[in-house]
């Protein structure tokens, strides 16, 4: 079975006309939309509401629910996304027979979440069932509700286009066991005939693994990556509502980024690293193991064929290929003169104290008598890890700063004097570098650079090192 797996985001998803005309039935498919099987999110801000917001971190059905303060907040907030989903279904479903469907499968799933999350509140109030212990269950239960709303949602609204659609549920809903993951596609697809329908997938599966615990709101990516890979897919495809573009259209301006066209897995984690990740590196890790293809497409502009990342691609002259960073990136900072000579123990020791924390090293800087890395955390968890390496390292001097990184990158960036010319760039914008790294493999160069430098080092960088060669269509067509 020749056939792709395609991914839809959410932004995309709350836009059924253009995923119909230009996904669906897009240039290639309005003859035969079949031979593909389609992952998608939930609805742009239903996540947002069932755990937390993605960005500013307020509490949604989830996050009240964990800090029940008090025990009808998170009711109160499960019914808004109970309406929020009917706001979305009365908008596709102009016509009240297919609406009342709709409700109905949303209602059903909400109140049997409902009477679960009443019933495990109760029995925590007895001393000896603690809810901490059922937080990641509950998670995972709420997270399901968007994704099932999604994709029953589009699967009803392309049968009535004429589409011969098919709901796959992959949550779990009612189910005994828990399955290795891999076994519950495998179970899911038997039965599937992708030459004649079209198979709608959640991008939430229950399963053994617990995808919560691993990915948490990434977990619509692993369930992509193993359809790929366990159905034998021939390309992977990711459906975004930009390009994977030279630098972020908002920073730089839409006019002047240029979409990526081919790039490798190389490029693609260096991204992830950064927070900008084109799909998880342990999602992707399947796909390049299993030689599969993967390419991120603009769902608003169908014609162009986005970008192919593979695992062999390598620019044939050397360039860079994008400009990428982090804002709010916190530099910690630890110098002890009696280090020199003693480098091993002192790095060790960090980095235990920030694994203890759970925070991200984006990168470290290390000589004779220092050690920064350079964390994406909260300033609470930093301080907090400050006060460890105090206790641990009592001679030492501790200094926390906010920065931002940005890095230029490129599946192959060996040429002479790049750097020279980037640091120049940065330069005539009047930006002081704190740090720069460059590895010997040079396929990416990162500069440190203060958190109000940030948005005008990535023009900079992006208007010399990219526009500056007009590339066109793309960097490289795939």
């Amino acid at each position: 079975m020749s056939h792709t797996i395609e991914k839809i985001g959410g932004t995309s998803m709350s836009r059924y006309d253009a995923v119909r005309d230009n996904i669906v039935l897009g240039p290639d498919y309005a003859e035969n939309p079949y031979q593909r099987i389609f992952v998608v999110s939930a609805y742009g801000g239903i996540t947002d509401q069932l755990l937390e917001h993605k960005k500013t971190g307020q509490p949604g059905v989830y996050g009240l629910y964990a800090n029940a303060d008090e025990d009808s907040a998170w009711e109160e907030a499960l019914e808004k996304v109970t309406q929020s989903m009917n706001d979305i279904n009365l908008e596709l479903f102009p016509e009240s027979d297919i609406f009342d469907e709709a409700q109905s499968f949303i209602s059903e799933r909400i109140e049997d979440a409902r009477v679960v999350l009443q019933n495990l509140q109760q029995l925590c109030q007895h001393g000896h069932f603690e809810i901490e212990s059922q937080l990641l269950t509950v998670r995972e239960m709420l997270a399901s509700l968007g994704e099932a709303h999604s994709a029953w949602s589009m699967a009803r609204a392309l049968r009535r286009d004429g589409v011969n659609a098919r709901f796959i549920d992959l949550s779990g809903w009612k189910t005994d066991q828990a399955l290795p993951l891999d076994e519950v596609i495998a179970q899911a697809l038997s039965s599937v005939d992708v030459s004649a329908e079209l198979p709608i997938v959640t991008g939430y599966a229950h399963c053994s693994e617990g995808l919560m615990a691993s990915f948490d709101r990434g977990y619509s990516e692993m369930t992509f990556s193993r359809l790929a890979v366990v159905s034998k897919a021939a390309e992977a495809v990711i459906h975004k509502e930009y390009h994977l573009s030279s630098a972020d259209p908002r920073q730089v301006g839409a006019d002047k980024v240029v979409p990526i066209g081919r790039t490798n897995y190389d490029v693609a984690d260096q991204l992830a690293n950064l927070g900008m990740e084109a799909i998880h590196p342990r999602a992707a890790k399947g796909l390049r193991k299993s030689g599969i293809p993967l390419r991120v497409k603009n769902t608003f502009e169908p014609e162009h064929t986005g970008t192919l990342i593979t695992s062999d691609y390598v620019s044939e002259t050397p360039r860079v290929e994008i400009i990428a960073g982090r804002s709010h990136v916190l530099a910690i900072e630890l110098f002890d003169q009696d280090m020199a000579g003693d480098l091993h123990s002192y790095d060790s020791a960090l980095v235990e104290i920030i694994n203890r924390f759970r925070a991200h090293v984006v990168n470290k800087d290390i000589n004779a008598n220092s050690i920064t890395h350079y964390l994406d955390a909260s300033l609470k968890a930093v301080k907090r890890i400050a006060r460890e390496m105090e206790k641990r390292f009592p001679s030492a001097e501790i200094d926390v700063r906010q920065v931002a990184i940005v890095s230029a990158i490129g599946s192959d960036m060996k040429m002479p004097g790049l750097l020279a010319k980037a640091v120049n760039a940065l330069a005539e914008g009047d930006i002081s570098i704190l740090a720069t790294h460059q590895c010997m493999r040079q396929v990416d160069m990162q500069f440190i650079v203060d958190e109000s430098d940030y948005d005008k080092a990535v023009q900079q960088l992006h208007k010399t090192l990219i526009e500056a060669h007009d590339h066109g269509y793309a960097i490289c067509a795939a």
